[in-house]
């Protein structure tokens, strides 16, 4: 009688188990490539509407973007957050305007503020500029920009504003959001936000 040993193994068994090993490596290899290195620097791009606050590059004087909320919560560059109210990007002239790409330190010659609305909250929103510092003693334009992101990208307002001197506070742009998402309401009535000197 004929039997067959245990300790033989079958070629497509070993062929199949090959595979495997070589799949499952592949997978891990795979894995940890997926896991870059964190970035510093990057904005959210997750946003119902954006708001835009710029001026003359290059320039040193420090202009402040405070928004105010529908509840009356207010942002500004101490206070960064307030439920989906978000200053993504504080400006403050000159200073700190070197980013470092790949280990070389560049310039950044844009002024830019950049706040976000990363959800639809009915009710009104005050944007408000505030002058907060000058180096030059001039009088600077700004230019303010709305955009509303979903479903397809609208630019909303777009104005020039001329902040005339160190502590000048002027209400840029006020609107209303409703519940559908619609920016309604747009109007300039003047209202302080600014509580630092």
């Amino acid at each position: 009688m004929y039997t067959r040993r245990r300790s033989e193994s079958d070629p497509f068994t070993d062929l199949l188990f090959n595979a495997l090993l070589g799949f499952t490596f592949l997978f891990l290899v795979a894995i940890m490539f997926m896991n870059p290195d964190a970035k510093s620097g990057i904005i959210d791009p997750k946003a119902e509407y954006i708001l835009t606050v710029t001026w003359e590059d290059n320039s040193p004087d420090d202009i402040d973007t405070w928004v105010e909320d529908p509840d009356g919560k207010v942002i500004w560059f101490r206070n960064p957050e307030a439920d989906l109210l978000h200053l993504d990007r504080d400006d403050r002239g000159q200073l700190n305007d070197t980013i470092t790409v790949n280990g070389e330190e560049i310039e950044n010659p844009l002024n830019q503020e950049v706040v976000t609305i990363r959800g639809v909250v009915k009710g009104e929103y005050i944007v408000n500029l505030h002058y907060y510092a000058s180096e030059t003693g001039k009088v600077v334009d700004v230019n303010v920009r709305l955009v509303k992101v979903n479903p397809a990208l609208e630019v909303v307002y777009y104005g020039v504003v001329k902040m005339e001197k160190r502590g000048d506070e002027k209400t840029v742009l006020r609107f209303k959001i409703g519940t559908d998402g619609k920016v309604s309401n747009i109007n300039f009535l003047p209202k302080k936000l600014v509580s630092i000197g």
